[in-house]
């Protein structure tokens, strides 16, 4: 059962944005390096099932990392995600900016991130999420932390808690249930 703060469920029924850190949150925080030194990164495809399940529902997804990896900007063209910002060093400022190009006010938008350098983002916007192995003090300043591990399933988790949010969720899931006839 995800830790939900008192007011998640409504400041997440109100997202118009959400945007998502990439190491520890769409993966597991583990860097692989080949031996010529590109960087490889591992993702949940039930991750990426719940971004595209995101979109579908509305809500605009964006993914804001403070490394630069080719394989994150593969994983984000094949989700659909036009809003990449990689090598940032101020996660806020590129944040605020995003938000004044699409006419958002911060209370609109969420941030999920797992560490320090996440956190003034986080408290910025109206809904922020945390895998369940998030720096403890990341997770106490969470509106939502997630049962399931970064890179393991914790995005989706928290795309299904937006979208139940929203009452977006049975409509989303609907095309995969098998009809009944009667």
């Amino acid at each position: 059962m995800p830790v939900v703060r008192e007011s998640a469920t409504a400041c997440a029924g109100r997202l118009k944005l959400m945007a998502f850190d990439v190491d520890g949150v769409l993966t597991d925080g583990s860097l692989f390096y080949t031996d010529d030194g590109v960087e490889i990164k591992a993702f949940n495809t039930l991750d990426g099932h719940g971004l595209k399940m995101l979109q579908q529902a509305g809500v605009k997804v964006a993914i804001i990392t403070g490394r630069r990896a080719r394989c994150v900007e593969l994983r984000a063209s094949n989700l659909g995600i036009g809003y990449l910002f990689q090598g940032v060093d101020n996660k806020l400022a590129v944040m605020n900016s995003l938000l004044v190009e699409l006419g958002l006010t911060a209370d609109v938008a969420g941030y999920m991130g797992d560490d320090l350098p996440d956190l003034p983002l986080m408290s910025a916007c109206g809904f922020s999420a945390t895998p369940g192995d998030g720096h403890a003090l990341v997770q106490s300043h969470a509106s939502l932390i997630a049962t399931r591990w970064g890179g393991r399933g914790a995005v989706r988790e928290v795309c299904e808690f937006i979208l139940e949010a929203q009452d977006k969720l049975a409509a989303v899931l609907a095309p995969y249930l098998p009809v009944v006839e009667r």
